[in-house]
Order: C-alpha cells, then sequence, then structure tokens
C-alpha cells in the first residue's frame, strides 16, 4: 500500500494537518476517535468517504513516524485530556 494515495497535507486544509484524501478529517481526528474506543466500522458508518484501505493508510503513516523517531514518549508527564 502506498499510503501517498490516501495522505496528503496542504497548507490551506487544517493548518497543513495530515489529512485523509477527499475527506477532510486529519489523521489527529481519526486517532482520536480510534482513542475514545470507536472501532474502524463505527469510523467508517459515520463517515462513508473513508475506507478500510484509508484506516490502513493512517497505520502505515504512524508507523512510519515512529520508526523515523517522530513519535516518542516524553520525560515529563503528559497533560491529561477528557
Amino acid at each position: 500500500m502506498n499510503r501517498q494515495d490516501y495522505i496528503h497535507a496542504d497548507s490551506q486544509i487544517l493548518d497543513g494537518k495530515p489529512v485523509i484524501k477527499g475527506t477532510g478529517l486529519s489523521i489527529e481526528f481519526i486517532l482520536e476517535h480510534l482513542s475514545d474506543g470507536w472501532s474502524e466500522q463505527m469510523l467508517i458508518e459515520n463517515y462513508p468517504r473513508l475506507t478500510h484501505e484509508s484506516l490502513l493508510a493512517v497505520y502505515a503513516f504512524m508507523l512510519q513516524m515512529a520508526k523515523d523517531g517522530l513519535l516518542y514518549l516524553p520525560t515529563y508527564p503528559l497533560k491529561q485530556t477528557s
């Protein structure tokens, strides 16, 4: 899978945050919903332009960020979100 087929960033869309092409949904938005307990099926049902393949691209994108050292555990306490 080529994640560039599904994810792009444009400074005119959400201040350049990476989004799923054709949806305007940011990677951050997708991950927030997944971390809140949403399943892939719930996302796809609520956002019909999402596909299983586009969600796989999100995972591939995050994996590449981790491999590139762009994701790390900070040495200070994280702020709790509600």
